[in-house]
């Protein structure tokens, strides 16, 4: 197989802003808060610019462990063209969630669970740590942000 030359920081960073903005599911990692337990599922997601937005049942393992530890990794985009989310999570209950994000959700993903029978909670996802890459010609540099603070691109 043939892989195209490693992409600069500047187009990295291009790459990844558009599939936070396009993409529509990813794979959300959380742990249990007592015993560590991991946990994957995929869940559709919106990007506003700031945060990625997820719902899921209240009572279901992930809004139970990204209630319990505020803390979420997420995975987008296929294993060879990867982008990892590490970030604080934020719980919104569907009542206190603006009506322009809700909608914008609802129209991105598919689906509006304010309209499910079923409790759900959205949860908010504020970056802190952001790495994309496609090959192992990508490792060096993989990380775009630190901190919660895009970092510099060439």
């Amino acid at each position: 197989m043939t892989s195209a030359p490693a992409r600069s920081a500047d187009q990295r960073m291009k790459d990844t802003l558009h599939r936070l903005e396009h993409d529509v599911d990813a794979w959300v990692a959380t742990a249990d808060s007592a015993s560590g337990a991991p946990h994957l599922v995929p869940l559709s997601f919106l990007w506003n610019g700031s945060y990625l937005l997820f719902a899921t049942p209240a009572s279901s393992v992930t809004g139970r462990n990204l209630a319990a530890t505020g803390r979420a990794r997420v995975g987008i985009g296929p294993t060879r063209d990867v982008v990892m989310v590490e970030g604080a999570v934020e719980t919104v209950q569907p009542a206190d969630l603006t009506e322009e994000d809700a909608e914008l959700f609802a129209a991105k993903t598919g689906f509006d669970p304010r309209r499910l029978a079923t409790p759900y909670l959205y949860f908010r996802v504020v970056p802190r740590r952001v790495q994309a890459w496609r090959e192992a010609d990508e490792l060096q540099g993989r990380e775009l942000m630190r901190d919660g603070r895009w970092l510099n691109t060439d």
